[in-house]
């Protein structure tokens, strides 16, 4: 199959582009990044440099493709000026036409846990307006990934758990977490990507599920920090210790919401009626190894 790939070499599309190669597919790899072509040829893609913000550069590489997989490129939430759900929408309406405009029939689209709701989700929120915009496509077949909490935003507590000895957010003690693998998504999507479908469908992705008192206990074990605790503060501490950190004004009350809605358990609550029936191999005893690492680093 020929199949294009957004995303660059990122932490999802880098073991996708891997495993669709050894598996015989022909694969083009988008990136806006030109340094990035030899990166992506040693793997034995092709190249397509470029930005998704063209739509007549996606319709030009989406043409001729077997499936298409979608992913929505992370942005800087702490540019003041940056409407995030607004981008989502229009990143997504760019997928929409050079779907259409390219006549591609197989599409998997990277969503999130909490794309079922229309309020009360944060910046999930642009991730529902996307499904939304690709599910007015007529004749393409559309899978929806829906993964759950990345482990890698773990990382973000390193600055807190060096200077402050513990981690705090508005979601925390015995909140449950279902997290998730890069490695375990991108082995949900090539799966997903060579399989016929006609319609809609929707696909959780997890590999583990702790509560924040496990996961700060299996961290902490890690980093031989064995005392680490999460606590839970308030929505009004969590958008003050946001902000003071320099992200957006416009962004930081939707991170408040998000977390809020985690916290509250809506943000799960459609995972929990479509759970997969198998997790993901990484579980987070095997992601604290690499947060050691990490965390030594820094």
């Amino acid at each position: 199959m020929k199949i294009i790939v957004t995303g660059s070499l990122g932490n999802i599309s880098k073991p996708l582009t891997k495993e669709l190669v050894q598996k015989g597919h022909a694969i083009t790899v988008i990136s806006s990044k030109p340094e990035k072509q030899k990166d992506i040829e040693a793997l034995g893609a092709t190249a397509a440099i470029g930005t998704v913000e063209d739509i007549d550069f996606l319709t030009t590489t989406f043409t001729g493709a077997d499936a298409v997989y979608c992913m929505l490129p992370p942005n800087d939430y702490f540019n003041q000026d940056l409407d995030l759900v607004a981008y989502y929408q229009r990143i997504g309406s760019n997928y929409a036409q050079a779907i259409q405009q390219a006549a591609v029939k197989r599409v998997v689209h990277l969503s999130s846990i909490g794309a079922h709701l229309d309020k009360d989700s944060g910046i999930i929120l642009g991730h529902h307006h996307v499904e939304n915009i690709l599910k007015e496509l007529s004749g393409v077949g559309i899978t929806h990934m829906r993964p759950t909490y990345f482990y890698y935003n773990l990382y973000n507590y390193i600055p807190m758990i060096k200077n402050v000895g513990s981690i705090a957010a508005n979601y925390g003690g015995e909140d449950k977490v279902v997290m998730v693998s890069p490695i375990d998504i991108a082995a949900a999507i090539a799966e997903e990507i060579v399989t016929p479908l006609t319609g809609r469908k929707i696909r959780y992705v997890s590999s583990d599920e702790r509560t924040c008192n496990e996961i700060a206990s299996i961290l902490g074990v890690a980093i031989g920090r064995p005392d680490l605790k999460w606590t839970t503060i308030t929505n009004e501490q969590m958008l003050s210790s946001l902000e003071a950190v320099g992200m957006s004004p416009m962004i930081a009350p939707d991170f408040v919401e998000m977390y809020a809605s985690l916290h509250n358990g809506k943000l799960s609550e459609d995972y929990y009626k479509n759970k997969p029936a198998v997790e993901g191999k990484i579980k987070v005893t095997d992601f604290a190894k690499e947060f050691a690492a990490i965390f030594k680093q820094d």
